[in-house]
């Protein structure tokens, strides 16, 4: 197992992945990963929707116009989805679920990479929500917050450098006016 302070290092967003399908094993950790992340007054009121078809990911990538285009070479997406009916914290709740995948994702060595989806779309003015709703046929109280790409690295990337940490944007007691 890796140690937490180098797998923060370590994990960089990858939007190169070989064709190699994911194990369920690993979608399983992954999943349970978002499973027990933290959510406010433990609602745990997130939805995922794991899609491993290739049409229908290539039709998710095409939700908006820029940055997502990637997912096409992606093996296994999934959308992270909230009601914020029923959560008003559901964008805080499903980025902690998106991240603590990526994490796991990582220290099972495979790469992920994060689309922002909510508030996105495409230049005709079609919603991306409007489109993966579409897709993946979600009930209109559900919103989409981000679909998270998974695969394994088809590229190298090299960890965080630790003399770029912008320790001046880290203030102790009051913000430091300089």
């Amino acid at each position: 197992m890796t140690d937490f302070k180098d797998l923060v290092q370590i994990r960089r967003s990858h939007r190169k992945f070989t064709s190699q399908e994911l194990e369920p094993d690993e979608v399983r950790l992954i999943l349970r990963a978002a499973l027990m992340a933290p959510t406010s007054k433990g609602q745990r009121a997130w939805q995922f929707i794991v899609v491993d078809n290739k049409q229908d990911i290539e039709k998710l990538a095409d939700a908006k116009d820029l940055g997502s285009q990637f997912l096409k070479d992606a093996p296994l997406a999934v959308a992270v989805l909230g009601d914020p009916v029923q959560n008003d914290c559901w964008v805080e709740d499903g980025s902690i679920a998106a991240i603590s995948m990526q994490y796991q994702a990582e220290e099972l060595g495979l790469g992920s990479c994060w689309i922002q989806m909510r508030g996105r779309g495409l230049s005709d003015g079609t919603t991306a929500d409007t489109v993966i709703r579409g897709v993946l046929d979600i009930p209109e109280n559900l919103n989409v917050l981000c679909i998270v790409a998974f695969g394994h690295k088809a590229d190298e990337r090299k960890p965080q450098n630790e003399d770029k940490l912008k320790w001046e944007n880290v203030h102790i007691d009051k913000y430091r006016h300089d």
